[in-house]
């Protein structure tokens, strides 16, 4: 079955990608026929034919295939039927046995799989299982065949509308501009395709690249004589033949003279090549194929070590990849980035959050959708407040967007008038908003937003975009422009919070579940001299500003919080012993675990503040993995259970007379606030972007009104009741763009 997957990601168009399912489907299954449908796009209760294999001189499947096709749709799931037949007594019992199984992807109908044979009585359970699991297993290769062909006939013109695609929402906005690919260099599937200049030059390249990859192979077999045995003196004398074959040469400088460079051309005659093989019934030449594509891998590592890759991005980047990292936004440098777009993710991503702080739209959750290493060199519409992506859009598309995006510049415009009032409901009850931020570039739109101080400073952004870790000196320097920029507004410096979704390459922390593993205070109580460099220098920075307030990330038992104060009052000593005058600065924990929230009080006597990251208290509560794009619709901030656990940290907070503060995501969303209005939160700490649309919702509603929402929302019993109780009470306060963002109608 892995072959037939395999060869689903090398078929060039949807066409070969399907007649290469229903040949491989019969030899593996040994039956008569395979046919295959999809769904009708206009249609979807209908199948069409798109494929078969045995029908012989038949142009047509037999009558009954249709009807079974609609019967599995419409069930959508297996179906296994004998068609018995009286026959005389002379003959076996023998006759047509079907089997169709439905192709589903991401919960939706792609098509029906059907098998036929005949045979003495129906399929057994274990073949239905197997075919079950082989239409599961190509679901995504089919979609994204599909993807690939509308891709190239929206670019060569045979159809008027731009390809809509559609993600997980990363970050809101909407951004036009030049697709540009990165991708992991020894992926030869990844490889997107490239113009070249120098034709002759990059056919230089390639030969070179073939003479040392075979000339190595070659000399592996010679200088190995006595190491190797024959056969694999053999395999390696195969390999070097296959890298300087004349078809392989041939195919890949025929794909370089058409205008793609030598990485992008090689993928292709790789793929046509391992194609062939993956298509033979004899599994010894099937196997082949794997051969095949190492000799590219090999290839594709020489062409780069040959000629290194210059990254060059157009004026308008929107950046490309399967998983990108905050060093690869960080590499597009000034203005040039506009969007990002990310094969994996949702909006709780760290990569989502950059670019929310970044203030630049982003799409998340798109490798099972399309393939991203066809958007190299695209003109894109990125659509952030929806998840949509357009590619290769018409004069009147980007005049829709155009549009759309001077109408969000004229609300932003609105909005920022209200930056120097505070944030204030109707019957006079102010709430400061503070916003989050981890660069020294996310500082100036703090500031332009009204930011009334820093509410969480993620620490670990500056250790994750260096290739060692920061000295005291450097961090103390980083920290102190920083609380110097705020001065005396108030800064939430956050300690160290590596692991989970957020490593080091130059600290590598291998777990089979980095989200309960080794992370945040963990790692700075077993690395103490980490956690005392890294107090030490927030400690001098504060000096003579004295507007520092210390958070303690990821605080799951109180003998964590006591060790670290321990910890913290040692660099104060040790500093003290130095001669040096320190400030303490206010101390606060981060609530962001469950066990955290059934010990609240107890945390709350040891520190200054409490600080509730949603993002981790949600995936936690909800056992939700907030990267991971299939599961995104069941992360919900507005879950009875999320909002159950908020009540009770806030409750707990005002009887321990301590301030609590709501330092993720979900702070800036507008129904979301309404409801932390109600429960009495002491503080917001929010994204540049959201703080004003936060602000004027704050504006329009009394603290009475939040508290009958809360009272209201309390009594459903489901997250998308709640969502439309709160998105309704904002539409009747006239706040229809906090609720349909970046609406065309």
């Amino acid at each position: 079955m892995d072959d037939i997957v395999q060869s689903l990601g090398d078929a060039p168009d949807l066409d070969h990608a399907l007649l290469s399912i229903v040949k491989s489907v019969r030899n593996l299954f040994r039956v008569d026929i395979c046919l295959l449908y999809l769904s009708d796009p206009a249609r979807l209760d209908v199948q069409r034919l798109m494929a078969c294999e045995g029908l012989g001189d038949h142009v047509a499947p037999p009558v009954f295939a249709d009807t079974l096709a609609n019967l599995v749709a419409e069930r959508s799931e297996p179906v296994n039927l004998f068609e018995s037949k009286p026959l005389p007594a002379h003959q076996d019992a023998t006759s047509h046995v079907y089997l169709g199984v439905p192709i589903m992807h991401q919960g939706a109908l792609l098509g029906v799989l059907i098998v036929q044979q005949t045979a003495k009585s129906r399929f057994s359970e274990s073949e239905q299982a197997s075919l079950a699991t082989l239409a599961a297993q190509i679901a995504g290769g089919i979609h994204l065949a599909k993807a690939r062909g509308s891709i190239s006939a929206s670019v060569s013109g045979d159809v008027s509308s731009a390809p809509l695609f559609e993600g997980v929402i990363g970050a809101p906005g909407i951004a036009t501009g030049t697709g540009h690919v990165i991708y992991a260099r020894s992926e030869l599937a990844q490889i997107p395709n490239r113009n070249v200049a120098d034709v002759e030059s990059e056919i230089g390249l390639f030969q070179a690249a073939v003479r040392q990859v075979a000339g190595e192979l070659d000399r592996i077999a010679e200088e190995q004589e006595g190491k190797l045995t024959a056969e694999d003196r053999t395999l390696f004398r195969a390999y070097a033949m296959i890298a300087r074959s004349d078809e392989l040469v041939a195919s890949t400088l025929a794909g370089i003279r058409s205008g793609n460079w030598a990485p992008g051309a090689l993928r292709d005659s790789i793929q046509e090549h391992a194609r062939y093989f993956d298509a033979m019934e004899d599994p010894y030449l099937r196997e082949r194929a794997y051969d095949i594509r190492d000799i590219g891998r090999a290839l594709l590592n020489e062409l780069q070590t040959l000629k290194p890759l210059e990254e060059r991005y157009p004026a308008r980047t929107i950046l490309v990849g399967e998983d990108l990292s905050p060093l690869d936004l960080a590499a597009v440098k000034g203005t040039r980035l506009v969007a990002v777009i990310s094969g994996h993710g949702s909006r709780l991503s760290h990569l989502a959050i950059l670019a929310r702080s970044m203030g630049i739209p982003a799409i998340m959750g798109l490798a099972d959708t399309l393939p991203l290493n066809s958007l190299h060199g695209k003109s894109l519409i990125v659509d952030g407040y929806k998840a949509q992506l357009y590619i290769e859009p018409d004069v009147s598309l980007k005049r829709q967007y155009r549009s759309l995006a001077a109408r969000e510049r004229r609300l932003a415009k609105k909005l920022s008038q209200l930056r120097d009032q505070s944030a204030q409901t109707k019957d006079g009850f102010r709430i400061p908003l503070y916003t989050n931020a981890g660069l020294l570039s996310d500082l100036s739109p703090s500031l332009a937003a009204g930011s009334e101080g820093i509410g969480l400073y993620r620490t670990e952004y500056p250790f994750m975009v260096r290739d060692s870790f920061p000295t005291e000196e450097e961090q103390y320097t980083l920290y102190r422009k920083v609380l110097k920029t705020f001065h005396p507004r108030p800064v939430t410096l956050r300690t160290l919070d590596i692991g989970g979704d957020k490593s080091l390459p130059y600290f590598p922390v291998q777990e089979t579940n980095p989200f309960l593993g080794w992370r945040g205070i963990r790692i700075s109580l077993d690395h103490p001299e980490m956690f005392l460099a890294q107090i030490r220098a927030m400690l001098r920075a504060n000096s003579g500003l004295n507007n520092l307030s210390l958070l303690l990330p990821m605080i799951s038992r109180v003998e964590d919080l006591d060790e670290a104060l321990i910890l913290i009052q040692r660099a104060r000593q040790q500093l003290e012993q130095k001669g040096l005058t320190i400030t303490p600065p206010l101390l606060g924990a981060m609530i962001e675990v469950p066990s955290a929230v059934y010990q609240v009080e107890a945390l709350a006597r040891r520190v200054d503040f409490l600080s509730v990251g949603t993002n981790d208290l949600i995936q936690y509560l909800l056992a939700v993995d907030r990267n991971n794009e299939r599961v995104a619709r069941w992360f919900d901030a507005l879950h009875p259970a999320v909002i159950q656990a908020l009540l009770r940290i806030i409750r707990a907070g005002k009887r321990s007379g301590k301030p609590i503060s709501v330092c993720g995501e979900a702070a800036g969303d507008p129904a979301v606030a309404l409801l932390l209005i109600g429960m009495g939160v002491s503080s917001l700490s929010l994204s540049a972007g959201d703080l004003p649309r936060i602000k004027w919702a704050i504006h329009s509603f009394s603290r009475q009104q939040a508290r009958t929402l809360l009272r209201q929302s309390l009594k459903l019993e489901q997250a998308s009741a709640i969502r439309s109780l709160l998105t309704q009470a904002l539409v009747n306060a006239d706040l229809d763009a906090l609720v349909h963002p970046g609406n065309l109608n």
